[in-house]
């Protein structure tokens, strides 16, 4: 069964749907879920060098209060759910467009995507890291095997920013403004950080 996951690695509700959606899978055992990680821009237009986090918030939500009435449900769900989450680590609200181009260049390599997925979010939401920094985006990829030299080579260039550039823009063609959305076999659509329970009849029904 396909399932393209549509998600941004700076977003916290994908952060914590991703984990919601691993635990729908688990209670579908005999289900064979083929999972693709589809790259979504929640800030396309952000510089590349990013900005500094409380300015962004500021500017997203419309004051700093605001913003921390937000974030304060985000970490109350993650805590519910047993997720770490360090959101006073983040000093900066990253361009994800390298870390997309990273999960395209790892998987080539054999790595699981979900896997690097969910590198890229333990080193934005728990370690506070600046995943659209090279430095960090090439620790990363030693990880799975790749070596610093032609990772570094690979975020120097231009290599799959067309492909996903072009894959943002196609999810948004299809309807999808806002993620983690979630599309089993072409047909049914679940967005946002559902609980476990809401896939399953979808996931039921696309298995029939």
């Amino acid at each position: 069964m396909r399932i393209d996951v549509f998600q941004d690695v700076i977003c916290p509700w994908c952060y914590i749907g991703r984990h919601r959606f691993r635990q729908a899978l688990a209670g579908r055992p005999t289900l064979v879920a083929d999972v693709h990680w589809q790259p979504f821009q929640l800030n396309p237009s952000m510089a590349p060098q990013g900005m500094d986090r409380s300015a962004y918030l500021s500017a997203k939500f419309g004051g700093a209060e605001r913003a921390r009435e937000v974030y304060r449900l985000i970490a109350e769900t993650a805590e519910r759910d047993g997720l770490p989450l360090a959101l006073d680590r983040i000093d900066r609200t990253p361009n994800t467009l390298d870390a997309h181009r990273l999960v395209r260049f790892l998987t080539a390599k054999g790595a699981d995507a979900d896997a690097v997925v969910g590198a890229l979010y333990e080193a934005y939401f728990v370690s506070g890291a600046d995943i659209g920094d090279d430095d960090v985006l090439s620790e990363i990829a030693v990880r799975f095997g790749a070596p610093v030299d032609a990772t570094r080579r690979y975020l120097a260039g231009k290599t799959d920013a067309a492909a996903v550039l072009a894959a943002d823009v196609a999810a948004r063609q299809q309807g999808i403004q806002a993620v983690p959305c979630f599309v089993i076999e072409g047909r049914y659509a679940i967005s946002g950080a559902q609980e476990p329970n809401v896939f399953w009849p979808l996931l039921d029904l696309a298995a029939v």
